[in-house]
């Protein structure tokens, strides 16, 4: 490619950043707005008075709380997911036995499952076990539902793993616990990188479940949380940007030190043999 090849392809690059960035920065400017400013003024100008105390109006309601439960939901299902997702991949990629075809079928199938299609069915089989109005509900959800998706990041990676280094371990006297926990694992570091980061955005985002399932303030996530600044005849639009300021600030987080794990898990994924 020639030097004017290269200048469009990075004036196109830098068109496509612009508008990948420029919702988070009018979301930031929103935060520092009262409702007054938002709707009587251009959404674009910049804040008159920046509303600094929307933060702290934020971070005195139960924020907190919403933002602990995230935090842990997210973290026990990922780790759930992605540690069943290996151990069921190793089994049906690594493994020789007569359904291993007809059950990584059987999982896949759950990629076709539409959410809303399965809100009642669930809400019944978990108000059958009184498990509504609580947090095991939502980790068994997010966990079901990320089995799927995580085993399709694996699969592609546990076929590129080379046969050879478990014969040897074996042959070493090393037992399948050991082999899967001692070599295994550490060999797919990198595409369970990928998984990790993939699980956080959709756990640390889902809003239906939360919605459906939870009911008390103090098992409420902060997408759900959001809905107490929504009053009857006044909505305080300045705290609710605050809160998605502070929601949004993980995933950056999570995005910045691990993005380049989440290009090479994938690439690693996608070369079989």
């Amino acid at each position: 490619m020639n030097r004017i090849g290269y200048l469009i392809l990075y004036f196109c690059l830098g068109v496509v950043a612009v508008f990948q960035i420029f919702p988070l920065v009018w979301l930031v400017l929103f935060s520092l707005k009262d409702t007054r400013e938002i709707f009587g003024g251009s959404p674009l100008t910049l804040p008159q008075d920046p509303k600094w105390e929307n933060y702290i109006k934020v971070w005195q309601s139960d924020i907190g709380i919403y933002f602990l439960n995230s935090v842990w939901y997210t973290v026990v299902a990922i780790f759930l997911t992605v540690l069943l997702a290996s151990m069921a991949t190793f089994a049906i990629t690594r493994m020789r036995w007569k359904l291993s075809s007809l059950v990584l079928g059987l999982f896949m199938v759950g990629l076709m499952i539409p959410i809303h299609s399965a809100l009642i069915p669930l809400f019944k089989m978990f108000l059958t076990v009184n498990l509504i109005d609580n947090p095991l509900s939502i980790i068994i959800t997010y966990t079901a539902y990320n089995l799927p998706i995580t085993m399709m990041i694996l699969l592609g990676f546990y076929y590129t793993l080379p046969r050879e280094i478990e014969e040897a371990a074996i042959i070493d006297g090393c037992s399948i616990n050991r082999l899967f926990f001692r070599i295994i694992i550490p060999m797919t570091i990198p595409v369970m990188s990928t998984t990790v980061i993939i699980n956080m955005i959709y756990n640390w985002n889902e809003f239906v479940f939360v919605n459906t399932f939870i009911s008390s303030d103090k098992y409420k996530t902060l997408t759900v949380g959001i809905q107490n600044f929504v009053g009857q005849y006044m909505t305080d639009w300045g705290a609710i940007g605050a809160t998605l300021v502070i929601s949004i600030v993980p995933i950056l987080i999570a995005f910045f030190f691990f993005s380049n794990k989440i290009v090479e898990g994938i690439s690693a994924s996608a070369v079989k043999g």
